[in-house]
């Protein structure tokens, strides 16, 4: 072997462990920026708060007051929201009227079931619109049912 080809492989053998130590660095700082993104929470409120009645036809009326706000985990999801609000506010409106049964309403089953129905919604119109965007949560922030 000549000298230059012993030195050449004595400095590939001293960068060896170089090399995966900087690829692994490189891949923990991907994966707490990624845990940084999720980490974050946006709250979207979609005011006026919706007024509806619920039940059965025939029955007496009896009617829906709900606040409510959205939860995301991107700052990337806001403007998609916002984008698309009057759509999103219609697939609500349309929700809520639906509702039959105002007793289960009142209960937090209830609501539990509701507010998750209200989540698969928006990210249906958000995947419709083909935005790349999710959102993580609904809540309301007020909840009334009144007969």
């Amino acid at each position: 072997m000549t000298l230059q080809l012993k030195r050449f492989f004595l400095i590939l053998l001293c960068l060896l462990p170089v090399i995966p130590a900087a690829a692994v660095a490189q891949e923990e700082e991907e994966e707490t920026e990624a845990a940084q993104e999720a980490t974050i929470t946006d709250y979207i409120e979609m005011d006026p708060s919706f007024v509806t009645h619920v039940g059965k036809p025939g029955d007496k009326l009896t009617y829906l007051k709900a606040s409510v706000t959205i939860r995301a985990s991107k700052e990337t999801t806001r403007p998609a929201v916002e984008a698309h609000m009057p759509r999103l506010r219609h697939e609500l409106v349309m929700l809520f009227g639906e509702q039959t049964d105002a007793d289960q309403l009142a209960t937090g089953d209830g609501q539990a079931a509701l507010r998750e129905e209200a989540k698969r919604r928006i990210n249906a119109v958000l995947a419709e619109q083909q935005t790349g965007e999710t959102i993580t949560g609904v809540l309301f922030t007020e909840f009334v049912v009144q007969k």
